[in-house]
């Protein structure tokens, strides 16, 4: 996809290389419906270099998008403008999965393949590791969040759930109640930490003050809950990756509802609420990105380009959402303008 043009870091480590892709593309094939009556809605990619299989992507401070790079073991940071990628080596062994930024821009990573929540400067590029415990060895990790009060919050599919200060590098893992299966994970507005589990098809409410676990069973046995979401109400949405469905938990209520998704076979992997509360989903079943407005329980979807994109997470800003698709080696944006 690119050249290795420009050594931006030297040390001991390998330095982070920059890479010029060719220019991003609309979509391919016909606009669904729903861009048709949504004439502000713009679907576009961008590629990042063959091989990288970018699993999650984060907004960047900057305006660029960082995205771990699964299969080639770096996190890269994409320009959208120009379509420049700089590549930063996180380590031999590296398989980094998820990517969230800190208030200061810093990109923290969770990487399966080193054992360790990682921490990228956004302007040095200067890589900082903690590694778990060498008796949590293997833990899968998954994803992160921080909380209100600065501590990140992490999954690992093992059957393990953890917080790291970033300022002490106090790093505490605990068993997950039910095992196997810990992966997204989120915060809410007043705070509280939830992550759902896959294997275990039940998300669990985490108490930031002390790590306590209370595992909440959604209402369709076997779900597969898999990603998960707060919105600006505080309810907590999932995909239901098993169900084929997307399904909301509201707090003060204890209520659940679900709705199965369109298409004959939907498989839902992503969620992420934007600044709108509207509910963005991709579906592997359907190859589409999907938008769900809890007001009117009305699903909008956005065909992705090629055959198999498989979009494994989904961020945003306020005017775009970001995706990861995985199996194309691309990263593809929906603009809200």
């Amino acid at each position: 996809m690119g050249l290795a043009l420009v050594a931006l870091l030297s040390g001991c480590t390998p330095a982070p290389t920059t890479t010029t892709p060719v220019a991003r593309t609309p979509s391919a094939g016909s606009p669904p419906a729903s861009a048709v009556a949504s004439p502000q809605l713009r679907l576009e990619t961008y590629p990042v270099p063959e091989g990288s299989r970018p699993h999650d992507v984060a907004p960047a401070a900057d305006g660029g998008v960082w995205f771990t790079a699964q299969q080639a073991g770096y996190l890269g940071h994409l320009t959208p403008g120009s379509g420049r990628v700089i590549q930063v080596p996180l380590g031999p062994g590296s398989a980094p999965h998820g990517v969230i930024t800190d208030r200061g821009g810093a990109a923290w990573v969770t990487d399966g393949g080193l054992n360790a929540i990682v921490r990228v400067d956004p302007t040095t590029f200067a890589v900082t590791r903690w590694t778990l415990p060498t008796d949590r060895a293997r833990a899968q990790l998954n994803t992160a969040t921080f909380d209100h009060k600065g501590i990140l919050w992490f999954t690992g599919q093992a059957g393990v759930y953890g917080r790291l200060d970033p300022t002490t590098g106090h790093l505490r893992v605990f068993d997950a109640p039910r095992g196997q299966g810990p992966y997204g994970i989120t915060t809410t507005p007043n705070g509280d930490i939830y992550y759902a589990s896959l294997a275990g098809s039940h998300i669990v409410r985490v108490d930031p003050a002390n790590g306590a676990p209370t595992v909440l069973e959604p209402p369709t046995k076997g779900q597969g809950a898999r990603r998960i979401w707060a919105d600006s109400l505080g309810r907590v949405w999932i995909t239901e990756w098993n169900a084929g469905r997307i399904g909301v938990y509201d707090p003060p209520t204890d209520r659940w509802q679900e709705w199965v998704l369109p298409g004959a076979h939907p498989r839902p992997y992503a969620v992420y609420v934007d600044g709108y509360d509207q509910v963005w989903l991709s579906d592997f079943g359907t190859n589409t990105l999907v938008r769900f407005d809890p007001l009117t329980e009305r699903f909008d979807t956005f065909a992705l380009p090629g055959v198999r994109a498989e979009v494994r997470q989904i961020l945003g800003r306020w005017s775009e959402v970001w995706g990861a698709a995985s199996a194309q080696d691309r990263l593809v944006v929906v603009t809200l303008s």
